[in-house]
């Protein structure tokens, strides 16, 4: 691959599954690079076939060393897999901060897998912008299976679950308490859940609490109830018993239309974000700066906010400035 720049060979390369082609392509989604609303108009007809599970929990649960274990065993079966680590952003470099692919160094030089750590850097719309566009790549260059990881803190940790056909919470035993994980809404977006460690004092305990709290919530006839897998990743154990309960969810998906809901779903979502994103950037080259800041002063000086937002939109040309390509901007330093 050459080091030109143009869309439709990089699209060309992609879906032949070019490894080198797919590393530029995510590279391009991370910098919202103006080839990039080209790009995804030609992979859109290629993507929807891969399964893409989404894998969160706190830090230090072996988010990474499971992640591991799934591609070891989805390569027994002869799939192909990608692995997304969406990693917070160094506020120095922008880079991805995690180092998930010297983590899964067994599998780097497997020409059936994909491990690439994407940073959000500082984007406008966060993950909800970059991740989708990502996975399209990913998907459209043919691999059967996609792995998503985030890093475990922050919204990401739950905002993924929108990204994932089937999401894994993994939880381990001495990892505080059941209930407030509950109440900050990481338990609510499982599927499935593995609590890895389980050879650790306090495992059973953990896989109790979880049992009361999938039973106490309310769900009407037919629907999914997220199952509990024991496991301990680093030793390969309960991992076969995981990758099942995922080919069940995968199958009711498809049975109950869930899987056409949740795409659905995940489409309107990544429009959304997309519409939003480029309506901050026309206000911002409506206005400026200087025009957002003061009437920001009006505000904070005790002016109605609402009226404030109505005198913009009235007053904004509105047209799409010929800065504003597919995505959002990298924001600078002093503006995140």
């Amino acid at each position: 691959m050459t080091g030109t720049l143009d869309a439709t060979g990089i699209v060309e390369r992609v879906l032949r599954g070019e490894r080198r082609a797919v590393a530029r392509a995510v590279s391009l989604v991370e910098n919202a690079a103006p080839l990039l609303r080209e790009i995804m108009a030609g992979l859109a007809q290629a993507a929807g076939r891969a399964r893409i599970i989404g894998l969160t929990g706190p830090p230090g649960v072996g988010k990474s060393t499971t992640t591991g274990a799934l591609v070891a065993a989805l390569r027994k079966r002869g799939e192909s897999v990608a692995v997304l680590a969406v990693d917070p952003s160094s506020p120095f470099t922008g880079g991805a901060l995690l180092g998930d692919r010297v983590r899964m160094q067994e599998h780097a030089t497997d020409p059936g897998v994909f491990i690439r750590s994407m940073a959000s850097r500082g984007h406008l719309g966060g993950l909800s912008w970059a991740t989708p566009h990502a996975l399209r790549v990913l998907d459209a260059a043919g691999f059967d299976t996609v792995l998503v990881e985030t890093v475990g803190v922050g919204q990401a940790e739950v905002e993924i679950a929108a990204h994932a056909d089937t999401t894994v919470v993994l939880c381990a035993p001495g990892m505080g308490d059941g209930i407030q994980a509950a109440k900050a809404g990481v338990l609510e977006i499982a599927d499935v859940f593995a609590v890895n460690k389980a050879d650790r004092e306090g495992a059973h305990a953990t896989v109790r609490d979880l049992r009361q709290m999938v039973a106490q919530a309310e769900r009407g006839p037919g629907e999914w109830k997220p199952p509990i897998v024991s496991t301990v990743a680093s030793a390969g154990q309960g991992v076969e018993e995981l990758l099942d309960r995922l080919d069940r969810h995968a199958e009711h998906l498809r049975g109950s239309g869930e899987l056409e809901r949740r795409r659905r779903d995940r489409a309107r979502e990544e429009v959304e974000s997309i519409v939003l994103a480029a309506l901050r950037e026309r206000l911002i080259a409506a206005h400026g700066r200087e025009g957002l800041d003061r009437v920001a002063a009006e505000v904070a000086a005790g002016g109605d906010p609402y009226s404030a937002a109505e005198e913009l939109l009235t007053m904004g040309t509105w047209a799409m400035p010929s800065s504003v390509n597919s995505g959002p901007q990298t924001a600078k330093p002093n503006e995140r």
